[in-house]
């Protein structure tokens, strides 16, 4: 029988499913996490029940999801590897669980889907012309799902812009470019043109956002897409220089990204490869539009950008003690 309020999390220790769980819990959830090795990173989630199995798998899937009503899809291929062979088939493994047990699968979007002629402001219903390989790996993810859906595989997608958080991983490009996790802040870097615009989804507001949706879910469609509009800077590079206002330094250098190393090297160096693959993303602006959200949910979640970015520098090691805070659940107030 399908506990109503019980969540499978597939991606457990990633930024979007860590983050999730904690939202969920929040509000009542019963959690169940699926991972390859539970007794190494249990105790980074306490509150979960903890499951041995490989999301390539769809018997192990089917198997931790007996029982759930919501599936977190928040598995990614680590650090860009193999996304053909990886991707798809850990999708399949979440498909055949939530038909097997009627429970609605969350799946975490991103604008890679999107080509120019989409831009600049995107809604769920414009068009998905890709430029990228991974890019049309996430238009067939999404494709599979609605197709799903037809068959009473029920999907909620939220798509969000770069991800930034207290528990973002070490591949956002948060991590990977703006900061150096682990240090104080000695430089901050920008990879786009300085004005033009970008979107910035602060994990734990994209978290409690999921929370919000899955505790209506039942007032919903099969399949129902929702854009996430988090932070949005007119000037891109507005996001580097409140880095600086936090830290308290506003004297840092802000340096531009190394494109004319990583471009030159993609074809030889896998992990330029696929950062360059990305560029176009940083020369256009890419807004989201929330207003389908806002309407079914009254407000998106939204923390003070002073507070989020706080929060992340201190998670991420990047301030001294005095301005560390503690790392919470999303806050609705003003940017």
């Amino acid at each position: 029988m399908t506990d109503s309020k019980t969540a499978l999390i597939l991606g457990p220790t990633g930024s979007v499913g860590h983050e999730t769980a904690m939202a969920l819990a929040r509000r009542g959830w019963r959690l169940r996490a699926l991972h390859r090795r539970p007794q190494a990173v249990s105790a980074t989630l306490p509150q979960m029940e903890w499951i041995a199995g490989d999301a390539m798998s769809a018997d192990d899937v089917v198997g931790a999801a007996d029982g759930v009503s919501l599936i977190l899809h928040g598995v990614n291929p680590p650090g860009y590897r193999n996304w053909a062979g990886l991707a798809l088939p850990m999708l399949e493994s979440s498909i055949a669980a939530a038909w097997v047990s009627g429970a609605r699968i969350v799946f975490p979007g991103n604008v890679y889907n999107y080509g120019p002629d989409a831009f600049p402001l995107v809604h769920e219903t414009s068009p998905q012309h890709p430029r990228t390989r991974k890019g049309a790996i996430r238009v067939e993810m999404e494709r599979r799902l609605a197709e799903a859906a037809g068959n009473g595989i029920r999907t909620i997608v939220l798509r969000g812009g770069d991800f930034f958080g207290p528990h973002a991983t070490a591949s956002s490009w948060f991590s990977q470019a703006l900061v150096k996790p682990g240090r104080a802040l000695r430089r901050v870097a920008y990879p786009g043109r300085p004005d033009t615009g970008h979107a910035w989804a602060y994990l734990p507001d994209f978290a409690e956002t999921i929370a919000c949706l899955a505790d209506r879910e039942h007032e919903l469609c099969d399949f129902e897409c929702f854009h996430f509009a988090g932070h949005w800077f007119e000037r891109g590079i507005e996001i580097a220089e409140r880095i600086r206002a936090v830290a308290g330094r506003p004297d840092l250098r802000i340096r531009g990204f190394p494109w004319p190393l990583v471009v030159p090297l993609s074809p030889v160096v896998r992990l330029f490869r696929e950062i360059a693959e990305m560029r176009y993303l940083w020369s256009t602006p890419i807004r989201l539009d929330n207003a389908k959200l806002v309407g079914f949910l009254g407000e998106e979640p939204h923390t003070a950008i002073d507070t989020a970015l706080r929060q992340t520098l201190s998670a991420l090691g990047c301030l001294p003690p005095r301005h560390g805070a503690q790392a919470g659940g999303a806050a609705f107030d003003s940017a």
